[in-house]
Parts: C-alpha cells; sequence; structure tokens
C-alpha cells in the first residue's frame, strides 16, 4: 500500500469544458487506483465544493477541473482556506494563467517573445483590426481554454460573427495577429520540460474539434524542428511558467514563425489527462506511463503536506 492518504480527484465543474474535465478526472482517478492508492472522484459543485472536499475525508486534491472555477484561482483559493494541499499551481499563477492578455503583459516585461495582441472589452469601440494586425488575425475570449469562442478571421466580412462568438462567452476578447508557422506544445513537470510536440490539423486552426473529435489532427514526437530549437522551446517554457509563479505541472503553448522565432501563447495550468492528452504524450515520449505521471504529479502536492 501506498504511503498516501486518501485522495479526492477533482474534475467536471460548470464550465465550458466540463465534458473534457470529466474524461481527465475518470483517467486519473482509474489510473491512481490502479497504482492501489486510496482515491475517491468529485464532480465539483462551487456552491459546495468545502463541502464534498469535507466530506470525502481526504487529505490531498488531484485537481483536474479545467476552465472557469477550476483553473482560474477559485478553486485553489477555496482548497487554501481549507488548508488542503492540492496539485498545480496557486492562486495568483493560476488566475494569470486563466487571463491570457494579463499573462502576456507579465511576459512582455520580463522580455519574453509574445504574439501581438489588444484587449477588446464588451461595448467599447473596436479599433480598425485589419489595419492593425492585418489578415488573418485571431478573436478569442480573454479566458478560458479548449478553443471555445476562437475564430480565425481571414477577412473583415468575418469579423462581426467572430467577436460575437467570443463576447457571448464573456466581456473581455483577445484579438491577435497571426503568426504563420508550426504550433507547438511544452509540458512542465516538477521543474522539468518535457519533449516538444508540434501539432498539424488540416483545419483552419487547432479548435475544439480537431483537439477531441478529428481524427485527422497530428502529432508530431519527435517534433522535427531540430535539437536546438526544441531545446529553445523547453527553456523558453520554464521560464514563462516561472515568471507567473507557476508550480508542480501544466503546459506552455507556443506559435513558431517560419524564421524559426518562437512567441508564447498561454499557459495552461491544469492540462488535459486523458491517456491521449499532449503532456501524458510527451511524458511517454521520456518511458513515463499514464500511471507514474499521474502519481508524480500527486507526489509534488505531496511535498506540501503539513506533518505534526
Amino acid at each position: 500500500m501506498s504511503d498516501l492518504p486518501r485522495i479526492a480527484v477533482l474534475y467536471g465543474g460548470p464550465s465550458g469544458e466540463r465534458e473534457v474535465s470529466i474524461d481527465s478526472g475518470r483517467a486519473v482517478l482509474q489510473a491512481l487506483q490502479g497504482l492501489g492508492l486510496d482515491a475517491v472522484g468529485i464532480d465539483i459543485q462551487p456552491a459546495i465544493l468545502q463541502q464534498q472536499v469535507t466530506d470525502s475525508k481526504a487529505h490531498i486534491v488531484f485537481n483536474v477541473c479545467h476552465g472557469a472555477v477550476g483553473e482560474d484561482g477559485l478553486l485553489q483559493a477555496c482548497l487554501e482556506t481549507l488548508d488542503m494541499p492540492y496539485t498545480g499551481s496557486g492562486v495568483l499563477a493560476s488566475a494569470l494563467a486563466m487571463d491570457k492578455w494579463r499573462c502576456k503583459q507579465l511576459w512582455r516585461a520580463a522580455g519574453l517573445p509574445v504574439t501581438d495582441g489588444i484587449l477588446l472589452r464588451r461595448g467599447e469601440n473596436a479599433p480598425d483590426l485589419g489595419a492593425r494586425f492585418g489578415w488573418p488575425l485571431y478573436i478569442k475570449p480573454n479566458h478560458g481554454g479548449s478553443s471555445l469562442g476562437v475564430s480565425k478571421v481571414t477577412g473583415p466580412a468575418e469579423l462581426d460573427a467572430a467577436l460575437q462568438s467570443a463576447f457571448a462567452i464573456e466581456d473581455e476578447v483577445l484579438c491577435e495577429g497571426a503568426v504563420i508557422g508550426h504550433e507547438a506544445t511544452v509540458g512542465i513537470l516538477d521543474g522539468h520540460a518535457l519533449p516538444p510536440i508540434v501539432i498539424e490539423t488540416p483545419r483552419a486552426f487547432y479548435d475544439y474539434t480537431a483537439k477531441y473529435l478529428a481524427d485527422d489532427t497530428r502529432y508530431l514526437l519527435p517534433s522535427g524542428l531540430g535539437a536546438t530549437l526544441d531545446q529553445q522551446l523547453q527553456r523558453l517554457a520554464l521560464k514563462a511558467f516561472a515568471e507567473l509563479g507557476g508550480r508542480d505541472w501544466g503546459r506552455v503553448d507556443f506559435m513558431i514563425s517560419g524564421d524559426g522565432q518562437a512567441h508564447l501563447l498561454e499557459v495552461n495550468s491544469v492540462p488535459g489527462m486523458t491517456s491521449h492528452s499532449l503532456v501524458p504524450m510527451a511524458a511517454k515520449a521520456i518511458g513515463m506511463g499514464f500511471p507514474e505521471l499521474c502519481n508524480a504529479i500527486l507526489r509534488t502536492a505531496q511535498r506540501r503536506v503539513k506533518h505534526g
């Protein structure tokens, strides 16, 4: 048996990423139980979350709640008030990672390369985005993940519909100029960067369908970028994660231009954790199976368990 006490695996919740989170939660729960650990699953309800955690009689939390509440600092703050150790980044880093605009402002101030963008607020007059960025450009909700509400806009005729789609989700919307090249991602585990993965899709961009539904999305691992650029991405991912105050594990996404320049897109502080998700894929490339990965993430939180 393990030396770990009871583990509560938190998943689900109210966000648009609920179904993905449920898949992640089930996979993690099965892996931990398969290791002989005393793990229970909780589909979180924010209004009674503290009671749910208390009733579980858990001593440590493995958080795989994606999106609002689970990934934006709210769940983390709730667990802090319970003095409950949990996997992943703390309150501030989680909130910053979820806020694409303010995260990039921090990175820019630290001298890190980011994609060019502006923040649009509901009710404000938008500037001439085509003149500002050229075409194509991207419109996306400032918070959230799984590419929900994100549009690639190839010309003026598509702009209004893209803005309506993003503003239907929230009051702050990010407009970014397109970087033409490769999309790549780097997983982070316990202070180490995993091998980069390059993502290719025949769709307009790596949207929700390409991530979770399509069978023609390609994941290149090895990335095909070459050892020098791979190592540059790993160093940049670790620095970007550290600037936010991230801890334990996460994933940093990039766009790489045709001349090999990397541009930071965003951080995922609670990445997908199904057997086919990107962090498990990268871990497998270094010989770490899914149960071993789950256990390694759990151990990072165990170090914060207070003794005595």
